[in-house]
């Protein structure tokens, strides 16, 4: 069975800037994965190349055994066309550092919107599904609201019903805590977990939350300047790790 992610010699750049170099690393079906390491260390970039929101400068990322964006063609490196990759885009779902929801729709019609216009839904089985969603992340009551009338931690709860209303296969979170004010943060972590306990879609997460990433990761991967320091169980890569740089880290964010 093939990986559900995988980087492949993977290289990004901006300018002369290298942010990612060499980048190999794959992800199973079902398997979580959190990356974690300083600003500026290619965490979110990776996240956003899996997203398509940034281009590879070389290499490859598969998506369940199928190029994402570039195909390897004899000796040649191939961009697909942009229908392809929308295609295989749709298998994945990503919640964002700042929510991200359409101020100008209702909560139901944020959930919805993209199932019926992406994957062609029936508005009534879109609706359903998204109140099933809804409900999942305690939110049902608050379907005809306008975002502008919900808290920090209640949007990013709606964007995380959005993100699954695609029954992504992946679902990758940039930091969904970091925006929130503390008492916040505990209820959309709750949210997570339940995810992760009750589906098996992967998981690619950022966060800064060692304690959430313990709980819910099969695997932590610690990033410095585009490369990858150590990586293992979460126990021993957040409790004993075997690089120094990767305690100094540790010790500046606990």
């Amino acid at each position: 069975m093939p990986p559900v992610i995988r980087f492949e010699d993977v290289v990004k750049r901006f300018g002369d800037h290298t942010v990612l170099s060499d980048l190999n690393f794959d992800v199973a079906q079902g398997e979580r994965v959190t990356l974690i390491g300083p600003s500026g260390s290619g965490k979110t970039t990776i996240l956003r190349l899996v997203m398509t929101l940034e281009h590879l400068t070389e290499g490859y990322i598969w998506i369940d055994g199928k190029p994402l964006t570039h195909d390897r063609r004899g000796d040649k490196r191939v961009q697909l066309k942009q229908k392809e990759v929308a295609e295989t885009r749709k298998q994945i779902g990503m919640v964002f550092q700042h929510f991200n929801l359409f101020p100008n729709m209702s909560v139901i019609d944020n959930v919805t919107e993209a199932p019926v216009h992406v994957l062609g839904r029936g508005k009534e089985e879109a609706r359903e599904r998204a109140l099933a969603l809804l409900d999942q992340v305690g939110l049902k009551d608050r379907a005809d609201e306008h975002p502008s009338r919900l808290s920090g931690g209640q949007k990013q709860r709606v964007a995380i019903a959005r993100a699954l209303a695609m029954d992504p296969k992946i679902l990758l979170l940039d930091e969904v805590t970091s925006a929130l004010d503390p008492e916040l943060v505990g209820d959309v972590l709750a949210v997570l977990r339940d995810v992760a306990e009750s589906t098996d879609i992967s998981m690619l997460i950022v966060t800064h939350e060692m304690k959430f990433a313990r709980d819910v990761s099969h695997k932590v991967m610690m990033f410095d300047a585009g490369h990858v320091l150590e990586q293992g169980p979460p126990d021993q890569i957040l409790g004993n790790p075997s690089h120094e740089r990767t305690r100094r880290f540790l010790d500046s964010i606990l």
